[in-house]
C-alpha cells in the first residue's frame, strides 16, 4: 500500500534527525567568528532558502524573516554568541529567544547553518507531523530556546533566563529579537521596566524596526510607538540605533554591547521588510506579512538577491536608483524621518 504524504513527512524527518544525531560528538563550545565576506555570503544565502522554504510550503512568513536575516547572521555566525549546537542544552551556553516567533523560517535557516539539524529538514516546513513548524516549539527542534508566536512574551522570558544566569552564577548572555507591531504589546514594557529595575547586563534586545505589522504601518497602526529610542532610554536601558542590514554597524553594535554594565541593552535595528526585494515592496499595506511568494514572485525575488550579492555595499533600494542617489536610498530616509516631522537623526549612542 502507497504511503500517504504524512506517512512520507515522518519517515523523512526521522531519516535527517537520526543522520544527523549518529555524527554528532560532544565537543567543545563554539563561537563562530566567519570573515565579513563569508558574513554576507551566509545572509544572501539564508535569504535564498527562506523565500525557497515558505514559497514550497506555500505559507509563512518571508518578509519578517527577511527583515532580520543580517542580525540573527551576525549574531550565530559573527563571533558573538557562544553556543554547541552537538550539546544545544550545554549549560553556559548564550541563549537567543525570537519573540517575533512568525519570523521561525529565518531563525529554521540560522539553525540549520549553524549545525543544530540537517538543512533537509527545512523542506518541511509546516507540514504535517514536521517538527518545522509555522512558530518555534521548544523540544521539537534542537537550538529553540522558547515556544513564541504569541506576541509580547519573548521578552519576559529573556529576561528569566538572564536572571537565572545571576543566580546560577553563570556568565552566558541572552539575546531577544522583537517586532516593532509586537511592541504594542504591554508584556514587552513590563519585561522592559523589571530588567532595568534588576540592572540585568547580560540581557541584549534587538528590536526589527521593519515598519509594518499585520494590519499595516507601524505609525498608522500605533504611532505612538514613537519615539522608540527615546522610550527605551526613559525605561533605564542602554540604547544603540543602526541600520539593520549593515552588517559592519550590527557586529560592532553587537560587540559593544558586551561591555555595558548595569543595564540592559537595546538595539533599535531599522530594517525592511522582505529586505528590499520588489515583490514585497509593491505590497504597501504590510510587504506582505504572512504571506509566501508565488513560484513567479519568488523567482524574481531570487533573482533581485544575486543582484544584492555582487554590491559592494548592502543598498536596499537596489539597481532601481541611479548610482549617484543610491546613498539616499529609502531605508536611510525612513531611518531621518521615523519620528514624523522632527527629522531627528539616527544617533549611535555608547
Amino acid at each position: 500500500m502507497p504511503q500517504s504524504s504524512n506517512e512520507q513527512v515522518v519517515e523523512k524527518v526521522a531519516a535527517v534527525l537520526n543522520k544527523h544525531a549518529s555524527g554528532a560528538n560532544k565537543s567543545e563550545a563554539m563561537v563562530p567568528n566567519r570573515d565579513f565576506t563569508a558574513l554576507q555570503e551566509t545572509a544572501w544565502r539564508l535569504s535564498r532558502e527562506i523565500i525557497e522554504m515558505t514559497t514550497k510550503a506555500g505559507s509563512g512568513h518571508p518578509s519578517s524573516s527577511l527583515s532580520m536575516i543580517d542580525i540573527l547572521t551576525a549574531l550565530y555566525f559573527g563571533g558573538v554568541m557562544r553556543y554547541n549546537p552537538q550539546e544545544p542544552h550545554w549549560e553556559e551556553r548564550d541563549r537567543f529567544i525570537l519573540s517575533k516567533g512568525h519570523g521561525a523560517p529565518g531563525l529554521y535557516a540560522v539553525l540549520a547553518e549553524a549545525g543544530y539539524f540537517n538543512p533537509a529538514l527545512l523542506d518541511t516546513l509546516r507540514q504535517t507531523d514536521s517538527p518545522v513548524e509555522g512558530h518555534p516549539i521548544m523540544n521539537r527542534l534542537p537550538g529553540i530556546e522558547a515556544s513564541t508566536g504569541s506576541l509580547g512574551q519573548g521578552l519576559s522570558i529573556g529576561l528569566g533566563h538572564a536572571l537565572a544566569a545571576r543566580l546560577d552564577k553563570r556568565d552566558y548572555r541572552v539575546y531577544v529579537i522583537i517586532g516593532d507591531g509586537e511592541s504594542d504589546e504591554g508584556q514587552i514594557w513590563e519585561a522592559a521596566m523589571a530588567a532595568a529595575k534588576y540592572q540585568a547586563d547580560n540581557l541584549t534586545c534587538i528590536l526589527d524596526l521593519n515598519q509594518f505589522q499585520q494590519t499595516g504601518s507601524v505609525n498608522k497602526v500605533m504611532p505612538s510607538l514613537e519615539p522608540v529610542v527615546d522610550k527605551w532610554e526613559a525605561f533605564g536601558w542602554h540604547v544603540r540605533e543602526i541600520d539593520g542590514h549593515d552588517m559592519e554597524a550590527v557586529l560592532e553594535a553587537l560587540r559593544a554591547v558586551k561591555t555595558v554594565t548595569q543595564q540592559p541593552q537595546m538595539i533599535v535595528a531599522h530594517t525592511l521588510k522582505g529586505r528590499g526585494l520588489s515583490p514585497f515592496e509593491k505590497n504597501d499595506v504590510n510587504r506582505k506579512h504572512g504571506e509566501a511568494l508565488k513560484p513567479e514572485e519568488a523567482e524574481i525575488a531570487l533573482a533581485e538577491l544575486d543582484e544584492q550579492r555582487t554590491w559592494a555595499v548592502y543598498d536596499p533600494a537596489g539597481s532601481r536608483l541611479p548610482n549617484n542617489e543610491r546613498s539616499a536610498n529609502r531605508l536611510a530616509k525612513e531611518i531621518v524621518t521615523r519620528q514624523g516631522e522632527t527629522g531627528k537623526p539616527m544617533e549611535n549612542k555608547s
